[in-house]
């Protein structure tokens, strides 16, 4: 009976300094954590490896390490702190982006391209990893490569900003605008104040600018009847040419130029045409999302804050004064109805020509 408790009691004692332990560590690993939002990385290695004493096979603070090391920028330790993680179950999308960072960071190219490689097999669904990975391809002038991995990010990944950046980026150094309009509005809407969505912004009315040149748009300008039988038997690959069907019957909108303005009634047209003759076959959210700030009231509110500050600082700061109920409302409804791509609504076919280097 004596044994039997001592026992018991030895048993709890040990599961007891198990739980303290654990929460000892935990207590440090926060506390490694806001050294680390402050700057304060040496603090914060040292605080990691206390926790790591009292849980040595904690993937978690081993790959906060690891990245801690790498922010410090003691890319050799960040090394051999993150690679051993890379060939464990627990590893996850987190740790592939550090390594492939630290492999950039050292330059081994190859290493961080045969690494994404393995990752994407693993997560084949991760827009992060697609992000990172065509930046690498980048870095070694893959431009095509680069933006296939970009396209393949959205098809797999559409809830993910950094996708739509860079292939917006990209697709504005080809002769293919309309690519550019759909992601980097798409990206706007997801990526609302920041410096990335001022620079979409230009290319966005740039490539608006480029459209309404485009020779070519002026043979899409087939009637009404030609266009509704032109519906029958078209594939996904077909989307961009039945964009360029809907826009290039707005061309008589833009003949003074393409201003705020101009785009509200030409986008609005489109609009309705696209729901007429496409909007069934080619479901698009973006263009959802468009219908629904149009229904509100909010439409002519939405394409200002598209397309003003590029075109004018000074006249977008007068439409906002003389409509200031107008632009909260619309504030307050994009905050409230984000934009939400879906996973079967992708239609790019990849195509690009690159006409000049400009990254």
């Amino acid at each position: 009976m004596r044994s039997s408790l001592l026992k018991t009691v030895l048993v709890a004692g040990v599961l007891f300094s198990q739980v303290a332990a654990a929460q000892d560590a935990k207590e440090l690993y926060n506390t490694a954590t806001n050294f680390m939002r402050n700057g304060d990385y040496s603090n914060a290695v040292l605080v990691l490896n206390q926790a790591l004493q009292l849980e040595p096979e904690n993937f978690e603070y081993r790959k906060q390490l690891g990245f801690t090391f790498y922010l410090k920028g003691d890319l050799i330790k960040a090394k051999n702190v993150i690679e051993p993680l890379l060939n464990k179950k627990e590893a996850d999308v987190q740790v592939y982006q550090i390594a492939g960072n630290i492999y950039q960071g050292r330059e081994e190219w190859k290493t961080a391209q045969r690494m994404y490689e393995k990752a994407l097999r693993k997560f084949p669904n991760s827009g992060e990893l697609y992000n990172d990975n065509g930046q690498l391809l980048m870095r070694f002038k893959m431009y095509d490569g680069a933006l296939r991995s970009w396209i393949k990010g959205i098809e797999q990944d559409p809830g993910f900003p950094g996708n739509y950046y860079n292939a917006t980026k990209t697709y504005n150094y080809s002769n293919n605008p309309i690519w550019c309009i759909l992601y980097g509005e798409t990206f706007m809407n997801m990526e609302s104040f920041t410096t990335r969505t001022a620079e979409i912004r230009n290319i966005v009315l740039e490539s608006y600018k480029k459209l309404f040149n485009d020779p070519s748009l002026f043979d899409s300008m087939v009637p009404e009847e030609e266009g509704k039988k032109s519906r029958k038997g078209r594939g996904s690959d077909d989307f961009t040419a039945a964009y360029k069907q809907c826009m290039g019957k707005q061309m008589s909108v833009v003949t003074g130029g393409v201003d705020p303005d101009a785009l509200i009634m030409a986008r609005t047209r489109f609009l309705l045409d696209w729901n007429n003759f496409y909007g069934v076959k080619f479901p698009y959210s973006l263009f959802d999302f468009q219908r629904k700030m149009l229904r509100e009231g909010l439409f002519e509110a939405y394409n200002q804050w598209l397309f003003g500050p590029a075109a004018s600082q000074a006249g977008y700061k007068a439409w906002i004064g003389l409509h200031k109920q107008d632009y909260d409302a619309f504030l307050k409804y994009q905050r409230s109805n984000p934009l939400k791509p879906q996973p079967d609504e992708y239609y790019n076919d990849g195509k690009f020509t690159l006409l000049s280097a400009g990254y």
